[in-house]
């Protein structure tokens, strides 16, 4: 099995970029892997100069129109390849290259001329670490069913066919025109370029050459005819809006094993294909996003459950898993989605897989993803169905998009009752007034500060928001994406902007445990045993806890802290992730949607950790707060059972966008079969107690302290990062630093 993949894998490994140079997933698209042939178009400095002189004669066009003649530039005169060496096309110009002229130009129009006041505050939000804010284009999933029963001819015409309805019945307005148009340009563009990969496979006599060309004929006609064509589909779908159209694709299939059953099916039982062909083909599908190397991981999703209560688990998504794992890489990445029905044995296998290397696998809990969607307005039917975005996000199929909008920083609202608002990194009045340090006599007032700065940093998120989110359509038109929903060609309105039925935005709540260990800290040793005053701590935290370590320890050993299932740091704990639910869910925002909740952090654990002063928890000044909806860094020290408890206390399904719980598991505690049974048991109990989603490293200290003194031992060494994996030896040694010291605290 392999065979000739395992021959081509060097050479895919390399298709973007040079694996023996230094790389910067970061900044992933800026690289080539290996220069394309020079007769099939014009290099990247070319094609920007292009650009640049054509968008003298389009600036005058409407938006959309104009973004669909520079994505036409640059299909018509990138770089193409079909290679012996790979089932999947090459496209050279993959970084972004229309930016300059569309996407930055018409951001910049908008926040320097029409909103100034918003980029202003949007800056020192973002300078200071308080948010982190910005307009987001990279979460969405387009109508994958549209998709593969139309392909891209087929949605062509389907945006023809309504943009004359509109004409015919009088609703044809000069903006819906232009909006129609702008898909027309695209698509039409994107089938030229299919023909011209067509016509450049047709000279070749390799022994792939006959079907690659003989399925890019088929996507020419219309829609994929087999498992490999609909395969080459995504790919080229993908390829395009990532790196051509400005818009992320957050999923690989509604479901990657129910978008490609029907396919996988009927090629089995016509003998088109054998299984061991459909998993080479698979093979070479994963291995195009592990080359890509996208720090955040590319997502796909596999399972779910049907109306009649049956699992979607199926044979495919055996095999998918099988091969990704056979593979051994980390990206993309996979959400399972988890149920009572959903097979144990499939569970096991990726339970294995786990314990093995820290597989790249979230499980997604499907009894508390329902709830959640359905506490946003989904019908139980579209909760049921809803697909799985970025790390493990909710989104109503076909319908719905939702922004990550504000990442809001929870420590900071702390930090800022203790300096009157002021922010020391920046030096600058961030946050509000609420008093004094001596006019907080009791814990109560002290308490209720922190809640008003809490709300305020809310609250600034939302007004910045709704007034850039209006202009989404206006900095990047959604031309690509809005053709696979047909609601929003109904409509003839941009499916990013207003055209789906929940058009949503997401604030994260960021630094979560952080804040609570914190607030503990100052009731417990300001308040209740009056061991500093208030006016001290706040001079100790200035001083990053300088010859104030007895002080710290005490603080740092109280049990007192969220992941410990103690008491009163889980009512705290409970309150005021309700407090921030409360706050934000459904609240409308400027596009006709509403605002959902997330306790999501990305990469701003480490980013606005780095701008974050000490806090009263015993953190000191720039180390990482707290992620995702886990304790603070070697603050769990009564064991997984404790931890679960903490996170089920604050009802993750509150947190309708998502809620995202990592555990650390000792290896010595998951040895055997016996291992395997104990991580499922506390998988399925975390789910029948409404846990949403939740993920795992195996480790043990000395592995990972072994590991950073000799990196070239441990080269494969995996990570789950936040919603992600990455390599043990591309961390920072900070962060190798908090992993081994929560390891260290592992029972």
């Amino acid at each position: 099995m392999y065979k000739t993949f395992n021959e081509d894998r060097t050479f895919i490994e390399n298709k973007f970029h040079d694996t023996s140079k230094p790389f910067d997933p970061y900044n992933r698209m800026a690289y080539h892997g290996y220069e394309y042939p020079e007769n099939t178009g014009i290099s990247d400095e070319e094609i920007l100069e292009g650009l640049r002189v054509n968008s003298k004669e389009w600036g005058t066009l409407p938006h959309p129109i104009a973004k669909a003649k520079a994505i036409e530039f640059v299909l018509k005169n990138t770089k193409i390849d079909t290679n012996e060496h790979d089932y999947f096309i090459g496209i050279y110009s993959v970084n972004r290259l229309i930016r300059e002229t569309t996407f930055d130009k018409w951001r910049n129009e908008t926040f320097d001329n029409i909103i100034p006041e918003i980029k202003e505050k949007n800056d020192s939000f973002n300078k200071s670490g308080a948010i982190a804010i910005w307009p987001d284009f990279d979460h969405v999933i387009p109508d994958w069913d549209s998709i593969m029963t139309l392909g891209f001819s087929g949605l062509l015409k389907r945006a023809e066919k309504y943009h004359k309805a509109h004409e015919l019945d009088g609703s044809l307005t000069p903006k819906m025109s232009a909006h129609f148009q702008g898909i027309e340009i695209q698509y039409r563009a994107i089938i030229d370029f299919v023909k011209r990969l067509y016509d450049y496979a047709s000279t070749k006599q390799f022994p792939k050459a006959q079907r690659i060309k003989t399925c890019l004929g088929h996507l020419i006609e219309g829609a994929p005819t087999d498992f490999y064509e609909a395969l080459q589909l995504i790919y080229i779908y993908f390829m395009i809006s990532e790196s051509v159209d400005f818009y992320q694709v957050r999923s690989l299939g509604n479901g990657l094993d129910s978008t490609l059953y029907s396919f996988y099916i009927k090629d089995l039982n016509s003998g088109r294909y054998t299984q061991d062909e459909i998993k080479e083909f698979l093979a070479y599908f994963f291995m195009q996003w592990s080359a890509i190397g996208n720090y955040w991981g590319q997502p796909f999703y596999l399972g779910g459950t049907n109306k009649d209560g049956s699992t979607k688990i199926n044979q495919l998504s055996y095999d998918i898993i099988n091969v990704y794992f056979d593979l051994g890489i980390y990206n993309p990445k996979i959400q399972i989605k988890f149920n009572s029905n959903t097979p144990k044995d499939f569970i096991q296998i990726i339970l294995k897989n786990t314990r093995k290397s820290n597989g790249n696998v979230v499980f997604c809990c499907e009894p508390a993803m329902v709830k959640a969607a359905m506490g946003y307005g989904a019908t139980y039917d579209e909760a049921l169905n809803l697909d799985i975005s970025g790390c493990y996000e909710t989104r109503v199929r076909a319908n719905e998009v939702s922004t990550s909008t504000g990442y809001v920083n929870a420590p900071k609202a702390l930090l800022y009752v203790l300096s009157n608002g002021f922010d020391n990194t920046i030096n600058k009045q961030i946050g509000i007034h609420t008093g004094e340090l001596s006019e907080f006599k009791t814990f109560d007032d002290f308490y209720f500060a922190v809640i008003k700065q809490w709300e305020y940093l809310i609250e600034e998120s939302i007004r910045c928001a709704n007034q850039f989110e209006k202009y989404f359509e206006y900095i990047n038109p959604s031309l690509m994406y809005s053709a696979t929903i047909e609601d929003s060609l109904k409509k003839g309105l941009d499916a990013y902007q207003c055209g789906v039925k929940f058009n949503n935005s997401a604030m994260l709540n960021c630094g979560f445990a952080t804040l609570v260990d914190s607030i503990m800290a100052v009731k417990e040793f300001v308040y209740d045993k009056k061991e500093v005053t208030l006016k001290e701590l706040k001079n100790i935290l200035d001083n990053n806890w300088e010859n104030n370590e007895i002080l710290r320890s005490k603080i740092i050993n109280s049990p007192h802290k969220y992941g410990n299932g103690d008491f009163e740091a889980d009512k705290y704990a409970e309150m005021l992730s309700q407090w921030f639910c409360t706050k934000v869910n459904n609240r409308p925002n400027s596009r006709g949607g509403i605002y959902k909740a997330q306790l999501h952090s990305a990469m701003q654990f480490v980013f606005q950790g780095n701008k974050t002063g000490a806090t009263p928890d015993g953190r000191k000044s720039g180390e990482e707060v707290s992620k995702n909806g886990s304790p603070s860094i070697g603050a769990d020290k009564e064991g997984v059972t404790a931890l679960i408890n903490s996170m089920i206390g604050i009802k993750p399904y509150l947190y309708c966008e998502s809620a995202c719980l990592d555990v650390m598991l000792h290896s010595s505690a998951v040895e055997g079969d016996d291992g395997i049974d104990a991580m499922y048991i506390l998988l399925e109990n975390y789910m029948n107690r409404l846990g949403m989603s939740i993920q795992f490293n195996v480790f043990n200290a000395e592995t990972l302290k072994d590991a950073q003194k000799n990196p070239k031992k441990y080269e494969n060494l995996q990570v789950r990062v936040c919603g992600w994996n990455v390599l043990w030896n591309n961390l920072s040694k900070k962060e190798q630093d908090a992993y081994i010291k929560r390891a260290e605290n592992i029972i």
